[in-house]
This record gives structure tokens, C-alpha cells and sequence, in this order.
């Protein structure tokens, strides 16, 4: 049931992101800037031609397809680990990647480019013009999740 669950979770989500991106691309003008929460959230749009960053955004070939080999991977280890007992938190961070992987991977393949569209005010203005997307939160998360069930799996071991 759980495997159920989790994989029902990696579609539905990286299906809202690519849902809100392409709401995005459809109503906002490139460069455009919308506000909530008083100014402290940034709406905008944003192509990244590269990986996190612009990184790699003049080789937009190995960029799509180590994004797709990386996101296929991602898949095939989610899919080993849901059928594993237990690991609860390491499921629910390979669900979280998972679907930020094809989300954003479906962007490089289809647009030729994902699209960014959340930032945050801050008192920094180079963090302030980084700009995300609902899968990067979804890659940064499960990375979190992961790493924190490692630390909480390597402390049972010594135990």
C-alpha cells in the first residue's frame, strides 16, 4: 500500500509543477514580476537553459541528457527502496527527487529549458534573483530527508 502511495505522490507532484510552470509560461511575460506575502515571495519567470544555476547552460545537450539518465536512476533506486521494509524517510526523500527529477527533466525535453518561477526578497540581492521551482524544493528535500536517514540509520548500526 505504501509503494502505492509514494508513487502516486512522485506523479502528483512533479504533475502540480509542470502544471504550475506551464501556467507560468502561458501568462506571465519573461522577465515579469509579481509579489505575495508582503513582498517577500517573488513571482516571475525565468528560463534556465542549464542545470541548478545557468550551470552547463551552453552545453543544453549533456545537460538533457544527464538530467534524463540521472532522473532514469533516480527512478530505478525509488522503485528498489519502496519495495524494502521500513527506511520510511529515505522513501519519502527518493519520492520527493523523483518527482522534482522529471519534473524538471520533462522541461528540459519538451520546452528546452526549465522554467523558474519562485524567489524570495531578502536582504542579499544575489540570493534575492536566484529564482525556483516547486521541483528544485522537491530535489532540496528529499536530499534533506535522504541525508537525515542515513545519519538516523548509521546511529542505529553503532548502537
Amino acid at each position: 500500500m505504501i509503494i502505492l502511495v509514494l508513487m502516486s505522490l512522485t506523479l502528483s507532484l512533479a504533475l502540480i509543477d509542470i502544471a504550475i510552470k506551464s501556467y507560468v509560461e502561458g501568462y506571465m511575460n519573461k522577465g515579469e514580476e509579481r509579489t505575495a506575502c508582503k513582498g517577500r515571495i517573488l513571482i516571475r519567470k525565468v528560463y534556465n537553459k542549464g542545470m541548478c544555476l545557468n550551470l552547463f547552460e551552453d552545453h543544453q545537450d549533456f545537460v538533457k541528457v544527464s538530467s534524463a539518465i540521472v532522473t532514469m536512476l533516480l527512478t530505478i533506486y525509488q522503485c528498489i527502496t519502496l519495495v524494502r521494509k521500513r527506511h520510511y524517510l529515505k522513501k519519502a526523500g527518493l519520492s520527493l527527487m523523483t518527482a522534482g527529477a522529471w519534473s524538471n527533466t520533462f522541461d528540459r525535453w519538451i520546452r528546452g529549458y526549465v522554467i523558474d518561477y519562485v524567489g524570495f526578497k531578502t536582504k542579499w540581492e544575489k540570493i534575492t534573483r536566484i529564482t525556483y521551482n516547486l521541483g528544485d524544493f522537491f530535489l532540496a528535500t528529499g536530499a534533506v530527508l535522504m541525508m537525515l536517514s542515513s545519519v538516523f540509520h548509521f546511529k542505529k548500526r553503532r548502537n
